[in-house]
């Protein structure tokens, strides 16, 4: 230490000493116990006023302590219950010490005693949240006691006085306080002393800002301080606790926001009903760990903590796995246990507008509160580190729906995480949630930095926790009597392993309370036809049981069907807007050609004299969401209510038509509603799940006649009939509507974008149906659908897919890939041209590419699955981890081709070209065919065992 330094120092204790007299050193003898000096010093100054009397009546009290500190001595439970005044004790203290010594104290002076307060006030705020019925109510040990009083010694310098002001925590009386800390919590039975101390010295920061808002203008080193921006940091930490009460806290008095812990219509809340969720650990390439389930919270609550923490954690999970909910609690577990150690900011993805080129920035708009506006450096103080909870990252709006949007994001994500570790003032963490779907488009491209997880089904054990909860609200004996249904031999398995899912299994169990769900309703129900029942179910039970005022009477069944067609249209409304929302001037437009729908909503309008169609919605799960709109409680039911409105919409386009028509709806009225339909996002993998088997259940399904419409559409699209028209065509008549319905939307669709997600969306339609007829022999032959198109006379192989790949990719990258590439199962490519296409992670499960060119192209990751690939030319073509399972690859050209941890088990590999193609670690098994294989002898990387098998060493 300098001689400078040394005279920059100050004792603690010492500044006390200022107080002292002859008088109060002979008083002090009749005070044996510092501790009792610490209490009677803080209800004398509690209860007498600012006087010269007072520096008189304080004397004997200071004189004896080493430091404020001394009251740790006490059974710490006395802290709490004695209220003790610690800010007010170095506010009167200083302004004492003013009054004696004539003169202000120094800013390492004013610290002295400020840091002992705000520290002392953070104690006892832990105190007061944990169970103090748990510690011994003992007096400190002698070894400790000697500890305390050493603090009386520490010597504060001008830097760490300095530090102590911005950054308590990092500064060297705060390590001085937390070990003396630590060592009082070991002795009275405390666990994790280490955490409990950190979260002490983190929180003091607070009350450090506390304490300075209240010292008087006399102190003029901390006035200073204040005049140069120390009055914004207070702020900005009132900020952040405004936003945690109103946002992250459950108990917010903003009613809006406290029904979000609402469990949909019920009186009981998110916390009395839920039990934790278990995962399982998921490598780089998206398969499953070999090591053992883990609760969700529980780890993630190690995970928060583990030193030099660098790695995002990344949920995934099916729907109704509990993922958004899982956010939600742990925010607020983060929120009571772990502030200010951490902060936790939670953002569900959906409502994130745009993603900035600087994910910082995008972080500042979505948290959208004033310590984040109006401080640029608000990740980089160093006594806040944010927890950032990021929910849905499949929900994130248009521009960053495709494969290389997500990708994008993630990346940014991955450099914030990595710069926050390389940074000591920005210590954050992120956790990401999405659906398990979501990422296949991008698996083998994952950060590198990824901590991956995946939610799985609720063990019996969780399940009986339930149980347990749903009793405590609805009773033991209907609890008892749901459990017998679900045990029953005639409930289905599948009905059985839906009852595993959170969402279903309220469902399920709030349907049997209100004896709305029968063992007879699900006889024969399997597969995704259990699921949809209990979403039909759902609906009735809903639009009978649960409505609201406006609908409290006898509803004829023509005025039930009329409000499940507002359901289906605000099913498809969110969807089309891009998510769970949607605005409500969009689901009226949508209503108007309804003249049913639009009597309903009028005769409500005169009844009740408010905005009937907000009231209507109200009777299925359905919330206010920002700006006008509404948006469904679980995304599940938007998904499912799009499916069924699209389903009604299929089922007029094949009705039969009057006198010489054929169809009830004409040609150009069948091509604007598919445009208006199916010209945006819509068909994502579970709502053609739900699409297919609603229709497949329906009476008036007639898949040839549907097959041979959108056919003849599809082969208009193919040659631009619809964009190419003039004057206003259709795609452009469905862009102006969809900017019409969303005026707020900051980034709509354009034309482009409107002609290729209908041209897409009709090509997974015939897919879809190309796949339904194949094991149907009423149809097998004449549902026959070529994508590429059918080859001419002369041709060796049809472009026409190629073109419409390449159409995807004007407006993004990779588009087809992300749109159709999980749809291609069964599809029929033979000699189809797609040379250099990029289709990587496609399904091709038993999809016929014979004597197709797929030349240069990417099919990394991709599925062949018993795919049928005879004759094709797959030269110079990326199969990184390519699933070629029973794959026939009879007389396939290889040539130069990248098989690199590609699966040939069971392949067909008679007669193929492998020269010169890479075999780097591919597997293959007995049933593997190589008779007749050429160019084995150039093939690079053989392995040694195939060698061996082969006879080729």
């Amino acid at each position: 230490m300098t001689i400078e330094q040394m005279a920059m120092a100050t004792k603690i204790g010492s500044f006390l000493a200022k107080l002292g007299s002859k008088q109060a050193v002979e008083l002090t003898k009749q005070v044996t116990d510092s501790t009792k000096a610490v209490f009677d010093l803080a209800k004398t100054i509690k209860e007498k006023p600012l006087d010269g009397e007072l520096l008189k009546t304080v004397q004997p009290y200071v004189g004896q302590m080493s430091s404020l500190l001394d009251v740790l001595n006490s059974p710490l439970g006395l802290m709490v219950k004695e209220v003790l005044p610690f800010a007010s004790i170095a506010v009167t203290l200083l302004n004492l010490v003013c009054e004696a010594t004539k003169k202000e104290p120094t800013l390492e002076e004013c610290m002295a005693l400020v840091v002992q307060s705000a520290y002392l006030d953070s104690v006892r705020e832990f105190l007061t949240e944990i169970d103090l019925s748990k510690i011994q109510a003992s007096q400190a040990s002698d070894a400790v006691r000697r500890q305390i009083q050493k603090l009386g010694e520490f010597e504060l310098q001008d830097d760490d006085a300095r530090t102590a002001i911005l950054f308590f925590h990092e500064s060297e009386i705060a390590k001085a306080f937390s070990a003396v800390l630590e060592a009082r919590l070991t002795e009275v039975g405390c666990s994790d002393v280490r955490r409990s101390a950190e979260l002490v010295a983190r929180n003091t920061n607070h009350h450090i800002q506390t304490a300075l808002a209240g010292m008087g203008e006399k102190v003029n080193p901390v006035v200073k301080w204040f005049s140069t921006g120390g009055q914004e940091k207070f702020e900005q930490y009132l900020s952040i606790e405004e936003y945690l009460r109103d946002v992250i806290s459950p108990d917010s008095t903003i009613q809006v926001l406290r029904d979000r812990w609402r469990v949909f219509n019920e009186p009981f809340t998110l916390k009395e009903i839920y039990v934790p969720i278990e995962a399982q650990f998921i490598d780089k390439n998206g398969e499953v760990e070999d090591r053992d389930w883990v609760v969700l919270e529980e780890w993630a609550k190690a995970w928060l903590n583990q030193p030099n923490q660098n790695k995002v954690l990344f949920i995934q999970g099916h729907p109704g796995r509990g993922k958004s909910v899982f956010c939600r609690m742990f925010a607020e577990w983060v929120r009571v246990n772990e502030h200010p150690n951490w902060t936790p900011i939670l953002i569900r993805l959906r409502d994130v507008q745009n993603l900035e080129k600087d994910f910082e920035e995008t972080l500042r708009k979505a948290v959208n509160k004033d310590f984040a506006s109006s401080d640029n450096g608000w990740l980089s103080d160093r006594n806040t580190r944010f927890l950032f909870l990021l929910d849905g990252f499949d929900e994130l709006l248009m521009q960053g729906r495709t494969s290389s949007g997500l990708e994008e994001f993630l990346e940014q994500i991955e450099r914030f995480q990595r710069r926050c570790q390389e940074n000591s003032e920005k210590g954050h963490l992120v956790l990401v949630t999405g659906r398990t779907l979501s990422l296949q488009s991008i698996e083998s491209r994952m950060p590198s930095n990824l901590e991956r997880l995946e939610i799985v089904e609720m063990s019996s054990k969780l399940r009986e926790q339930w149980f347990a909860k749903w009793a405590q609200l609805v009773g033991s004996q209907r609890t008892n009597a749901f459990k017998q249904f679900l045990q029953s031999e005639q409930c289905p398995e599948r009905v059985r392993e839906l009852a595993r899912e959170p969402l279903l299994l309220f469902l399920l169990a709030a349907m049997h309370r209100d004896e709305k769900l029968k063992l007879s309703s699900f006889k024969g129900a399997e597969g995704i036809q259990a699921k949809i029942l209990i979403y039909e179910k759902t609906i009735d039970w809903v639009l009978t049981e649960q409505r609201p005022d406006m609908l409290n009477r006898d509803l004829t069944e023509l005025e039930v069907e009329d409000l499940r067609s507002i359901l289906t249209e605000a099913g498809l409304a969110s969807v089309q807007a891009g998510g769970e929302s949607a605005p409500i001037s969009m689901i009226e437009a949508r209503l108007k050609s309804n003249a049913n729908v639009q009597k309903l909503l009028e005769e409500a309008r005169h009844r009740l004299n408010d905005n009937p169609l907000r009231n209507a919605l109200a009777a299925f799960y359905v919330k206010p969401g920002k700006g006008g709109s509404v948006e469904f409680v679980h995304k599940s039911f938007g998904e499912f209510l799009c499916a069924e409105r699209l389903k009604d919409a299929i089922e007029s386009w094949i009705e039969p038509g009057r006198k010489r028509d054929r169809f009830y709806v004409p040609t150009e009225q069948l091509h604007r509603e598919i445009y208006d339909l199916l010209g945006s996002p819509v068909l994502s993998k579970e709502i053609v799940e739900y699409l297919m088997e609603l229709l497949k259940r329906s009476n008036w399904f007639k898949p040839l006649e549907l097959f041979e419409r959108l056919n003849e559409f599809y082969e208009l699209w193919c040659e631009g009939e619809f964009i190419d028209a003039s004057p206003e065509n259709l795609p452009q008549e469905k862009m102006r509507s969809l900017r019409e319905q969303q005026p707020d939307q900051k980034r709509t669709l354009g034309l482009r974008q409107v002609d290729v997600y209908t041209g897409y969306n009709v090509l997974i339609l015939l897919l879809e149906l190309h796949q339904y007829a194949q094991d149907r022999k009423e149809f097998k032959e004449k549902i026959v659908f070529h994508p590429s198109g059918q080859l001419a006379e002369g041709e060796e192989h049809t472009s026409r897919l190629l073109q419409i790949i390449s159409y995807g990719d004007c407006i993004e990258l990779g588009g087809f890939r992300v749109i159709v590439g999980d749809f291609l199962a069964f599809a029929n490519l033979s000699n189809a041209n797609l040379s250099n296409a990029n289709l990587s992670n496609a399904n091709f499960y038993r999809a016929n590419l014979s004597n197709a060119n797929l030349s240069n192209a990417n099919l990394s990751n991709a599925n062949f699955y018993r795919a049928n690939l005879s004759g094709a030319d797959l030269s110079s073509t990326d199969f990184f981890r390519t699933d070629f399972l029973r794959a026939d690859l009879f007389r396939a050209n290889l040539f130069c081709a990248n098989l690199f941890y590609a699966d040939l088990c069971s392949a067909d590999l008679y007669c193929a070209n492998l020269a010169s193609a890479n075999l780097s670690k591919i597997n293959w098994n007995e049933e593997t065919n190589w008779e007749e294989v050429h160019g084995l002898d150039t093939a690079q990387n053989i392995p040694i065992a195939l060698k061996q098998q082969l006879g080729l060493e």
